[in-house]
């Protein structure tokens, strides 16, 4: 037996990835780091502009990695363990950690900043232009 899904109808053609994403997304549970994202204000110049910033305190930069792969944005986070301190309590623990974001079509990361513990990241979409075109038909008698 075969599984209706919402991306079976034959007017959706191609968005086979994004059935597979929300998928994806769906399995992750993991809330940590915490993060925001938030809307930026635009200055005049058309698009969008978003920022996210995640809660990554007591981690250095050299321990955050921020890539994109394909349409996701992936920030990957590892802290080693420092083997020379002796700890009599250990209630901070050094973990890593992933977290993933689909970036729809035209998405760009502008920056990204840490600072005070925050991770910021930045991306904006430029405004698609607006495109129209004729196909040609050909007439096969």
């Amino acid at each position: 037996m075969s599984r209706m899904t919402p991306f079976s109808s034959p007017l959706l053609l191609g968005f086979d990835t994004m059935e597979k994403t929300l998928e994806r997304l769906a399995k992750s549970g993991d809330s940590y780091p915490p993060y925001n994202i938030e809307r930026i204000r635009s200055t005049g110049e058309g698009g969008e502009r978003l920022r996210i910033t995640l809660a990554v305190a007591g981690f250095a930069e050299s321990d955050l990695d921020v890539t994109i792969e394909e349409n996701q944005l992936i920030v990957r986070g590892r802290q080693s363990d420092d083997r020379e301190r002796e700890f009599l309590h250990r209630g901070i623990a050094s973990r890593q950690f992933q977290r993933c974001f689909v970036l729809a079509d035209g998405m760009r990361v502008i920056a990204a900043e840490l600072k005070n513990g925050l991770l910021a990241i930045d991306l904006d979409r430029p405004e698609a232009e607006r495109l129209v075109r004729k196909i040609n038909i050909s007439v096969a008698d």
